[in-house]
């Protein structure tokens, strides 16, 4: 068995954030949204003893290429990296990982969801399984329709019609990896787009059409990392979650005449000075945080914010943000704002 997981696309409903950093590699809660996606698939990688995880990028650089090897040398799987230079939707980037796709099993996990199941190597049979949760906005994703016993009987890229509130949540099981690129390369060859995008609902739908059989099961929890309210929103639910059970705040931060409003996350040799921070408020290494109140924000990594009433913000890395009035920020990498 294998891992794909495709993060080739540019985030831009995350702009600015995104502007120099990809999407998966944003901290949330003091690990970036990679990490923990990996860290999340780390029994699926020691039950089904997986060698392989297999990353679809952009044109992010060898920096980022050097992280991504060492996070899979961290799990103890060898990386391959395959590139959508041009992102032309989901089934696109899958099929850049066609020399991968060579009948095996595999998993693919798109990198801008997270989500917390117990069940997910008691759940692989020899069934297809798409992962999935249900929603208030089912017209926003692509979403499966089932039977009484949980088979799906339809695939619909963001309905505009209410057929059902199971949204796919970005993961999946294929039980033949061969039949996934055959598929792949059909809707390729075929021309078949959906709002000018090779999407992965169609090759499902088709796949499905053809006698293939998929299940659903239902994460326990999902979080998307779509937008900036999302990304919030997500990162909020994360130090809910974590901070019943880890203490989130390092050892070396230092506090001085502040308040710190759990659940919190502060990173290693922040300092915060004169202060009120939190609830629900992340903050990455190195950062100096002084005379602000700030809540419901992530603050990333060597960023200084002073005089600052920040809520609903995120702050970008290398970045100094000076203020007075309580506003929603959106501060990208290596800005200054005075």
């Amino acid at each position: 068995m294998k891992i794909i997981i495709p993060m080739a696309g540019k985030g831009t409903r995350l702009l600015p954030h995104t502007l120099n950093t990809p999407k998966p590699l944003i901290y949330v809660a003091g690990k970036t949204i990679l990490r923990r996606l990996m860290e999340s698939l780390s029994k699926l990688i020691q039950v089904f003893s997986i060698q392989e995880i297999v990353f679809i990028i952009g044109s992010f650089g060898e920096k980022v290429e050097k992280q991504l090897i060492q996070l899979s040398h961290d799990m103890s799987v060898n990386p391959i990296i395959y590139y959508q230079i041009i992102p032309l939707g989901t089934a696109d980037a899958l099929l850049k990982a066609k020399k991968s796709l060579t009948g095996e099993p595999v998993i693919v996990a798109f990198s801008d969801s997270l989500f917390y199941h117990n069940s997910f190597d008691k759940e692989i049979t020899h069934d297809n399984i798409i992962w999935t949760k249900k929603v208030k906005n089912p017209h926003l994703f692509g979403i499966v329709k089932c039977d009484s016993l949980g088979r799906i009987t339809h695939f619909i890229e963001k309905p505009k019609n209410h057929v059902s509130n199971l949204a796919i949540v970005g993961f999946y099981y294929f039980n033949n990896s061969l039949l996934l690129k055959e598929e792949l390369q059909f809707l390729f060859n075929h021309n078949i787009k959906n709002e000018q995008e090779y999407q992965l609902t169609s090759v499902l739908e088709n796949m499905r059409k053809k006698g293939e059989k998929f299940i659903s099961k239902q994460v326990e929890e999902w979080m998307d990392f779509g937008d900036q309210k999302k990304t919030i929103s997500s990162n909020s639910k994360l130090l809910s979650m974590e901070s019943k059970n880890s203490e989130l705040i390092h050892k070396k931060v230092i506090i001085k005449n502040s308040l710190i409003i759990k659940p919190c996350s502060i990173g290693k040799s922040t300092s915060i000075e004169n202060s009120i921070i939190g609830p629900y408020v992340s903050i990455g290494k190195y950062s100096k945080i002084k005379n602000s109140n700030i809540k419901k924000s992530l603050i990333q990594n060597y960023t200084i914010v002073q005089y600052a009433n920040l809520k609903y913000s995120i702050i970008g890395n290398h970045s100094i943000y000076t203020g007075e009035k309580t506003k929603k920020v959106s501060l990208s990498d290596y800005s200054i704002f005075k």
